[in-house]
């Protein structure tokens, strides 16, 4: 039979353990953990513990070892675990980030997610949540947009000319058009 490695509380951690296994406002999982220590200093094995505590004898081992390694602050979180794996491939995430941050679809000025979707093979609401956990927003323009009228050129330079050069006793006022959108 397997002996488990025994514990040797000091009197500071022996009264931290006691005051965790007792206390109200200790959450619940942190109490049986220090009861857990506690019976394993007395000595007991995690067969005995398990029966004592009503937990399962790997659970028993398990916060023993914990204690073992990390002392008192082991047993007040859990470990970190590795959580679900993506279902959506890096690769494909990459594929999805390049193509909207550096290539526009065939018939429109930007991509939206239901382009991007049929363009990569996945579902709208995959590239949405891409789109949004990096701040992708490719139908907002960030750029000046140049006029596509002829005379737009004269037009500018009379307007940057009264700029600078206002008549006498003239006040030059600037309105602005914008568009309905927040920013």
């Amino acid at each position: 039979m397997r002996v488990a490695q025994p514990i040797v509380l000091n009197p500071e951690s022996r009264r931290q353990l006691e005051r965790q296994a007792r206390g109200r406002t200790v959450p619940m999982r942190v109490a049986l953990r220090s009861r857990i220590v506690l019976l394993a200093a007395e000595g007991k094995q995690h067969k005995q513990i398990s029966e004592e505590v009503k937990i399962s004898p790997r659970m028993a081992a398990l916060w023993r070892g914990r204690f073992l390694l990390r002392g008192v602050e082991g047993l007040l979180k859990d470990a970190p675990r590795p959580g679900r794996t993506p279902s959506i491939p890096a690769a494909m995430v990459n594929t999805v980030i390049k193509k909207t941050t550096q290539s526009t679809p065939a018939n429109a000025t930007h991509w939206s997610t239901r382009t991007m979707a049929r363009e990569v093979g996945i579902s709208e609401a995959s590239v949405r949540r891409i789109w949004h956990a990096l701040g992708l927003k490719p139908h907002l323009v960030k750029t000046f947009k140049v006029s596509r009228d002829p005379e737009f050129a004269g037009k500018l330079e009379a307007i940057v000319g009264l700029y600078l050069n206002p008549p006498e006793h003239a006040l030059v006022l600037c309105v602005d058009e914008k568009s309905k959108s927040r920013t």
